[in-house]
């Protein structure tokens, strides 16, 4: 399939339930013809979409991999009109180690799409996932959260579509996950992104797609965690793949376009002075920066340079120069046509 050298126990074609792994050929000292294994899960019945659902991309983002594994565990292939492809940790050894990236060669998984086929183990991944597994859907959700350094409140992270179509299918999704905020994307995406995250892949690809941040701070945030599991059964039937479901009435959603980050540019432990979803005004203090070497120093004082809300604040006290701080979002404004 497509040159790769990964194999999968599954068959993507068999109608039922079905799970193993996609074996990742890794010969290394202790086993000359070992392979890592990728869990992955098919369920299959009959005629409808099939959705690519997928978490553990970065290894320390939690609430995903826990949400993914629950529906893998819970549903049977009678439940759906249609086929779920499940893949809970897709960059395992990043998310059985607990971490950001691979602790075999570094590999940030969601900056190498497309991969190589015969490239590092984790631009075997991207490249299996890109050019075998996002061709067999119509729709896909890729789960994150801010993992071990950001935390960021429920949030859907879409394009604004290149069809109309796909605009309506997107903005469809968004309503059924029915998270507290939106981050829309101001341009991009679409078959000729050069990108290198799965949301790049599954656009070139034309499969119609979003993403999710859900937490972070290294840790599972119980309500977090129903809120992912909640907006992924009313996400499967607003595609019409979970007949039996019956969706409550939404919250709605807070549309947002990013405005930028706050970074720090000395070292030392960061005071926020913002709590996520707070408003912050251009020149506003929004937090402090200390230096306990020099105790009688006094704190940087951090500014913002952006107008809204805060979306994202770093989980980490300790900053160094380049670290991102905070996040701050507007509500987005219509596409001009």
């Amino acid at each position: 399939m497509a040159g790769t050298l990964i194999t999968s126990e599954v068959d993507f074609e068999a109608s039922g339930k079905h799970s193993g792994f996609l074996r990742v050929p890794h010969s290394v000292h202790r086993s000359a013809y070992g392979w890592i294994p990728v869990p992955v899960v098919s369920i299959k019945n009959g005629d409808g979409p099939t959705l690519l659902i997928m978490a553990g991309n970065h290894g320390d983002e939690y609430e995903g991999q826990i949400a993914v594994s629950n529906l893998a565990r819970k549903l049977e292939h009678a439940d759906l009109s249609g086929q779920m492809i499940l893949l809970p940790m897709v960059n395992f050894p990043a998310a059985q180690a607990g971490l950001r990236t691979s602790p075999i060669d570094d590999g940030n998984l969601n900056r190498l799409f497309p991969g190589r086929a015969t490239g590092s183990l984790t631009e075997m991944i991207a490249h299996y996932v890109e050019n075998v597994i996002m061709p067999l859907a119509d729709y896909a959700i890729d789960l994150h959260s801010g993992g071990s350094s950001l935390f960021y409140p429920p949030n859907l992270l879409r394009g604004q579509g290149h069809s109309l179509e796909e605009s309506e299918a997107l903005v469809r999704i968004q309503n059924a996950f029915d998270l507290p905020y939106a981050w829309v994307f101001k341009s991009g995406g679409g078959r000729t992104s050069t990108a290198h995250t799965a949301m790049s892949a599954a656009n070139r690809n034309g499969v119609i797609n979003v993403m999710a941040e859900l937490g972070g701070d290294g840790e599972v945030t119980p309500d977090i965690l129903l809120r992912a599991e909640h907006g992924l059964h009313r996400v499967l039937h607003a595609l019409d793949m979970l007949p039996s479901y019956r969706p409550d009435t939404a919250q709605g959603t807070r549309e947002l376009n990013v405005q930028g980050s706050i970074f720090a540019y000395t070292a030392g432990l960061f005071e926020p002075l913002k709590s996520i979803g707070e408003e912050v005004s251009i020149g506003e203090v929004v937090g402090r920066i200390h230096h306990p070497d020099t105790a009688q120093s006094e704190p940087e004082i951090i500014t913002s340079p952006h107008e809204g809300v805060a979306l994202c604040r770093r989980a980490m006290a300790q900053v160094v120069c380049g670290d991102a701080m905070l996040q701050i979002a507007s509500d987005a404004r219509p596409r001009a046509v």
